[in-house]
């Protein structure tokens, strides 16, 4: 059974993705007939000397500055100008072997009122079919301001508690609030209509039922960062990366109301609290490797509820992307590596608190460094841009696993008893490229030939069937 136990590759400088890496030898025959060698791919990337811009050097690809590249790293401006929102016509200017990091309309699941108007058409949409509405249940209660204002007023009048106000279009914790009376609703609602007449610029917000009941470690608020790469909405192909880290609050946690304002309790954005005047990073840089989460998890109360904890933070993640999967414009130049922010509440259970279109890749740690170069080393390598794959799909790349293909769940016998790889060991990273090389040297027909002769095997000698990955 795979193991959740590991280390990050620590020391020295920022790590740059290792050179043993899957370079396949199927990608196109010599003219002796020789070992096949993979495709050449030149890139481009709007944001120079990022950690996307250094990894994709690293790998040993072309820089270019015109429109020849194979892979294009973008920020989000880019792909809205450049690549089309109208399903009928596809893109002129992208050939068919370049790939592009994010779908023409991503905001259908990165923007948050949207995210909650797609969740709550998908939960119709399952009652309607007599499926299982309550796999929808995964986000709190949202209303999106002004437009629901006044449903939002009725719904805090009957009920009460606390909600959070937040912008639907920014980043980092900006602009976020909490409020706990009718009056701070009405106020923004009243100011927010002051400016819109006076033509000033202004955000729209969602409004969401606080999770007041966090699960604490040492008596501190956090949530989880966790990295998916969407390679196709139609149909869903998805790959969910082991590692990922948890986000601490440096204050502990208070449902006080004088304490309602403070930021360093309520808010784990790191942006935040960094600004905090006791934070040290030298003491505590307020990130937790999500193992070692599970393994806190564990210790605290059961194996069972760690697993089923995991699993269902497994499902939010692809849940959230059957939500948009009729209304995403599954552009085939298109790929997203999305980065989830997922709660847990002191019942075990997850909720998603908003998904990140452009996850940040800086780093102030060198873990933090080591991991998302490690990242998006694999990233890259998914995207099969040499042409290693021959129309196959891997079940691993680096610390990638497939969970989803073709539309449905899958799993391998890598996987063991375990629910979810998420927070699984990722320190065989190395060697999980090693023999995706060995598998791409294989080819297809290898593959092929590899799997009759197990058949045969099972036939002759009644044992199970062999794993060939």
């Amino acid at each position: 059974q795979t193991s959740r136990s590991g280390h990050f590759a620590g020391g020295g400088s920022m790590a740059l993705p290792p050179r043993t890496r899957a370079r396949p030898s199927n990608g196109r025959a010599d003219s002796d007939g020789g070992e096949r060698k993979p495709r050449s791919v030149k890139f481009a990337c709007t944001m120079e000397k990022s950690a996307p811009h250094r990894v994709l050097a690293a790998r040993g690809w072309r820089e270019v500055d015109d429109d020849s590249w194979d892979v294009m790293w973008a920020d989000t401006a880019w792909v809205h100008d450049n690549v089309t929102y109208n399903v009928t016509t596809q893109p002129q200017r992208l050939r068919e072997n370049q790939r592009v990091n994010h779908f023409p309309n991503h905001v259908e699941l990165t923007r948050k009122d949207l995210l909650a108007k797609n969740v709550k058409r998908a939960k119709r949409q399952a009652e309607k079919d007599g499926t299982d509405p309550s796999e929808f249940d995964f986000i709190p209660k949202t209303y999106a301001l002004p437009g629901e204002g006044q449903m939002l007023l009725r719904d805090f009048r009957e009920k009460g508690g606390t909600w959070i106000m937040k912008p639907i279009g920014r980043a980092q914790g900006t602009g976020i609030f909490l409020v706990n009376k009718a009056k701070q609703i009405e106020d923004w609602l009243k100011k927010r209509g002051t400016e819109v007449a006076e033509n000033k610029l202004s955000d729209d917000y969602v409004c969401q039922r606080y999770v007041d009941n966090p699960y604490l470690v040492d008596d501190r608020k956090f949530d989880t960062r966790i990295y998916v790469l969407c390679l196709s909405y139609q149909p869903l192909k998805v790959y969910l990366y082991r590692e990922g880290f948890a986000r601490f609050a440096n204050t502990a946690y208070s449902t006080a109301k004088s304490d309602l304002k403070n930021q360093y309790i309520h808010l784990t954005n790191h942006a935040i609290q960094k600004r905090d005047v006791d934070y040290d990073p030298e003491v505590d840089d307020l990130k937790m490797p999500i193992r070692d989460l599970y393994a806190h998890i564990l210790s605290k109360h059961g194996q069972e509820a760690a697993d089923r904890c995991f699993a269902g933070i497994h499902s939010v993640i692809i849940n959230a992307l059957r939500s948009v999967q009729q209304v995403m414009i599954n552009d085939r130049h298109c790929y997203e590596l999305y980065g989830y922010d997922v709660m847990i509440d002191e019942n075990l259970r997850p909720w998603l608190i908003e998904v990140n279109a452009s996850p940040s890749m800086s780093s102030d740690s060198q873990t933090d460094a080591d991991l998302k170069a490690a990242l998006l080393d694999d990233t890259f390598t998914a995207l099969d841009a040499e042409e290693m794959f021959e129309g196959r799909t891997p079940p691993r790349v680096g610390g990638f696993d497939l969970v989803c293909d073709d539309g449905a769940l899958t799993r391998t016998a890598e996987w063991g008893g375990l629910p979810t790889l998420l927070g699984a060991d990722n320190s065989d990273r190395l060697e999980a490229l090693e023999r995706l090389r060995r598998w791409c040297t294989k080819g297809k027909a290898g593959e092929e030939r590899a799997k009759a002769r197990g058949a045969e095997l099972v036939v002759a000698t009644g044992m199970p069937p062999i794993v060939h990955w």
